[in-house]
């Protein structure tokens, strides 16, 4: 799927700029970068450690403000949400997946899935958690803990967990840096399945290169700057 044809333009960003100030430095974590994603692309941000790949996913998540341009979400600069707008947005149509996992040890795989539900209309949902835990083949893990899985599964667990709203877009920062080659390429494969399946948005942050050739397209990322677009 090439930009042109995906259809509906879901996210933009627009001459994106996040400046740091480092003392007398002036840092661009971000600088005047621009592309567009449809709605069910598969997209990934690749570069070096310290490209801006973070900062860029933050932005797109409206975790972080510009410090010039915009972020589009379906055509409304995301700057121009109330933070109850964005707190909204954030819990119902976007899921993050990180590298350190982000689950919580005292929690089992189970709990932790369920955990953004609990306070939801359908009591703590459990049933949603399960499904999905049993989608990513850890129907056998349900009650054990982190510290009872692998690093791969423990992944397969963080990704569970973003996917249990059922959000449009999907961000991941370096998912598989972590993680075994074995492990690795069976998250890559997670994430191509689940966003054919849901029609997913999908946006990674890597500088694993197995993560391109099952992409739509792959921005090219160095010291902030865009430098190169195209088919993966």
């Amino acid at each position: 799927m090439t930009e042109a044809a995906a259809g509906e333009c879901f996210i933009e960003a627009r001459e994106l700029t996040r400046e740091y100030r480092r003392k007398v430095e002036l840092i661009h974590a971000v600088h005047e970068v621009s592309f567009t994603i449809g709605r069910g692309e598969h997209v990934v941000l690749f570069g070096p450690s310290g490209s801006g790949k973070t900062t860029l996913l933050q932005l797109l998540a409206g975790l972080d403000l510009p410090t010039h341009g915009a972020v589009l979400l379906r055509g409304r600069d995301l700057a121009s949400f109330s933070e109850k707008e964005l707190s909204i947005w954030r819990s119902r149509e976007v899921g993050f997946v990180f590298q350190d996992f982000g689950v919580i040890r005292s929690l089992s795989a189970l709990d932790n899935v369920r955990l953004p539900l609990i306070l939801s209309p359908d009591g703590e949902g459990g049933a949603s958690a399960r499904a999905t835990l049993e989608r990513l083949g850890l129907a056998d893990r349900l009650h054990h803990f982190p510290q009872q899985l692998s690093r791969g599964e423990q992944q397969r667990v963080a990704i569970a967990r973003a996917l249990i709203h059922s959000p449009s877009l999907l961000l991941a920062d370096e998912p598989t840096a972590s993680l075994d080659s074995a492990s690795s390429a069976e998250v890559v494969g997670i994430f191509e399945e689940l966003r054919a399946e849901r029609n997913l948005t999908v946006i990674v942050a890597t500088h694993d290169s197995s993560w391109i050739e099952r992409a739509d397209r792959c921005l090219y990322l160095d010291k902030g700057r865009l430098t190169r677009a195209g088919a993966a």
